[in-house]
């Protein structure tokens, strides 16, 4: 039975990506291949793109049957918020449902004795579910069965990820027509003899010309015999597969001249074979001097010294608002709904809310917030900051990502890890100031000792490679390179490879440089590779009823507003303005049940203050609070299993919140 079998999925395959771009048809050929192939019903329910169920698609092998029981099955314009559903996308493995368990699906009135509910994951997202069903009383599915349901799901899968890919691919295409069309930049598709094939407005522009006048007319018409000997070779390397960009000059219609820059990419046909070329011209004639520049250069120093100051600013101001929304939440508690204080209370609020949205916004202006430590897919990263690439380098350095979607993903924070690839790219760029390519490619290696680079860290290593075709570097240059201040160009401030240095090494990896005069460099970065997540432990003491709270706040207004805001739900509590204060008090004797401090304070940070304490009570819960984000506070806190981070402002129920998530039940009234 294997081969029929393999057959049979092999023609639902073929069926389904003839069907692609008909997803009514789609979900059709995949029902009745299901409902052929095991027998009785099948059903496919798939999600819209409002997040809720479309219609389903139900076929049995008695016709007559396929209405009555769709109807029966269907749960469309329904969230996916019932048990079947949260069980599919969190599990994303086949339901077996017999007797008794199948009336949460098609109810207490129904002749369904047995059923599957196989998930549907398109592009590693939960896209619905196919359903078999039985109606013989006693009826179950076996395991073969079950398996052959996954994998027609597997196959209706694929399809959806298929009409997918063509739906994107035609709305790229049309905004790709639309960027031809709007873009600055002019651009010319020319054949491999150099007449034009197609002209945007702005390449009319440039050439003095209408751009219908254009087409069938040859570019070496504006170009003099230099540029058209010039034209000749980079047609020859467009045909050989390599891009080109380089200056020239051309010849208007009207016998001006203007200085271009000139970028050349090789079109090919189905059958791989060159039709030629796509020209992007940009005129340089009125390019920013290097006074510009210079200008240009400052101001950003400035931005770098303002989003400092950003930081602490923000810091000071969330504090304020912490005691705004706090005493706001109180009177608003206090108040009978509806009435002038009320509505005042709600206005207030609203304000905080406001002022919290716009301190995140100025932190990361500032570029004092990046993110803290996360599981970081290398394709991701890479697609990512592909755009940033591609705005750092220009339109004269070609770039080429090689990447697998197997490499391994890392830990780090996602903005530093970011910017040291951007670094990069800009020092790749100042060495390819007549254009180039750029190449980065990651892939999977294992490290063991002594193997080369001895210095890269062992076990399992992301390999990420990035080669530039610029001017390369001395020996004597490539050994200190990577030395904070030093550069060879007057205006750069030779921080840029030493930031990428501290950046890598920071995750535990390693940067080695190799490079040569005219040749290129090419920068090695060797990446720890993530470890599998573990399920976290269950909190210790999550049940444990607390009664004494100690909280240490060095600004007396937030220290009291925090005890305003608990006292209320019972418990007992002692406030400190100084750390050393509390470290005092439960050196003499004091046993608080939870600690709430915040995280920068003048004398001992809160994380200091928790280890001190907790050296004579270990297992004591810690809620940290802080003016800064999680991300801005970065390695200054470590959230163990037994602490929390509550960013300031918060109210009244997201502060008991955090302490009921971290220690448990609050204590009797009166307790």
């Amino acid at each position: 039975m294997a081969y029929p079998l393999r057959y049979a999925l092999a023609d639902l395959a073929l069926a389904l990506s003839r069907a692609a771009e008909n997803a009514a048809e789609v979900r059709s050929t995949a029902a009745r291949a299901a409902a052929d192939m095991i027998g009785d019903g099948a059903g496919v329910q798939l999600l819209r793109d409002d997040g809720r169920y479309d219609s389903i698609t139900y076929q049995h092998v008695d016709d007559e049957r396929s209405a009555s029981l769709g109807r029966l099955l269907d749960h469309g314009g329904q969230l996916p918020d019932d048990e079947f559903s949260t069980a599919l996308a969190a599990g994303r493995r086949p339901l077996v449902l017999a007797g008794d368990g199948v009336e949460p699906l098609a109810g207490d009135e129904h002749e369904i004795h047995a059923a599957v509910l196989c998930p549907v994951i398109v592009d590693n997202t939960y896209a619905g579910y196919l359903v078999l069903t039985r109606e013989t009383p006693g009826a179950f599915y076996s395991t073969a069965e079950v398996e052959l349901a996954r994998d027609i799901a597997g196959e209706l899968a694929l399809a959806c990820s298929s009409a997918r890919a063509l739906e994107r691919l035609r709305a790229s295409e049309e905004r790709y027509r639309r960027v031809l069309e709007t873009i600055p930049e002019g651009v010319l598709q020319l054949d491999p003899d150099g007449v034009a094939t197609y002209a945007n407005e702005p390449i009319g522009v440039v050439l003095g010309m209408p751009r219908h006048q254009l087409v069938g007319v040859s570019l070496r018409g504006f170009l003099d015999d230099q540029g058209q000997k010039e034209l000749t070779r980079r047609i020859a390397e467009c045909q050989a597969g390599r891009s080109t960009v380089g200056a020239t000059r051309l010849m208007r219609a009207d016998g001006s001249k203007r200085s271009v820059r000139m970028s050349m990419m090789p079109l090919m046909d189905e059958q791989g074979q060159f039709t030629g070329v796509v020209c992007m011209v940009t005129d340089t004639t009125d390019h920013i001097d290097a006074r510009g520049l210079k200008r240009q250069l400052d101001h950003l120093r400035r931005l770098d010294s303002l989003g400092q100051l950003i930081g602490g600013i923000s810091h000071d101001f969330n504090n304020l608002l912490t005691v705004v929304g706090g005493s706001a939440d109180m009177i608003l508690s206090q108040t009978a709904d509806g009435s002038p204080p009320h509505r005042l209370a709600q206005d207030i609020l609203e304000a905080v809310n406001t002022g919290r949205t716009l301190t995140h916004q100025l932190l990361a202006f500032g570029r004092s917030e990046g993110n803290r430590p996360e599981i970081i897919p290398i394709p991701d990263l890479l697609t990512d900051v592909q755009s940033l690439f591609s705005r750092t380098l220009g339109e004269h350095i070609g770039l080429d990502l090689a990447f697998g979607p197997d490499v391994w993903p890392v830990k780090a924070e996602r903005g530093p890890l970011e910017q040291a690839l951007v670094n990069l790219a800009a020092n790749a760029r100042d060495a390819m100031l007549h254009g180039g390519m750029l190449r980065v490619a990651a892939v999977n290696e294992v490290h063991e000792t002594g193997q080369p680079p001895e210095a890269a860290p062992q076990g399992r290593l992301v390999h990420l490679v990035i080669t530039d075709t610029g001017t390369g570097m001395t020996e004597e240059v490539r050994q200190r390179a990577l030395e904070p201040f030093f550069t060879t160009r007057p205006t750069a401030a030779g921080l840029g490879l030493a930031t990428t240095a501290g950046i890598v090494q920071g995750i535990g990896g390693h940067i080695e440089l190799e490079s040569q005069p005219r040749l290129g460099t090419t920068v090695h970065l060797y990446l720890p590779a993530a470890e599998e997540r573990r399920p976290a432990e269950a909190r210790q003491g999550a049940a444990q009823v607390i009664g004494n709270v100690l909280i240490v706040e060095d600004q007396p207004e937030v220290a009291q507003l925090v005890q305003r805001l608990i006292e209320p739900a019972g418990y007992a509590i002692t406030v400190a303005t100084d750390a050393l204060t509390a470290v005092t008090q439960v050196a003499a004797g004091a046993h608080p049940d939870l600690l709430i401090t915040d995280v920068v304070m003048p004398t001992m940070t809160g994380p200091e203050l928790a280890s001190a304490l907790r050296t004579h009570h270990p297992d004591l819960p810690v809620l940290y609070m802080s003016g800064y984000t999680a991300a801005s506070l970065g390695p200054q806190l470590h959230l163990d299993e037994n602490s929390m981070l509550i960013e300031k402002p918060f109210t009244r129920s997201t502060l008991l919140g955090a302490i009921r998530t971290l220690c448990g039940p609050q204590p009797a009234p009166g307790a």
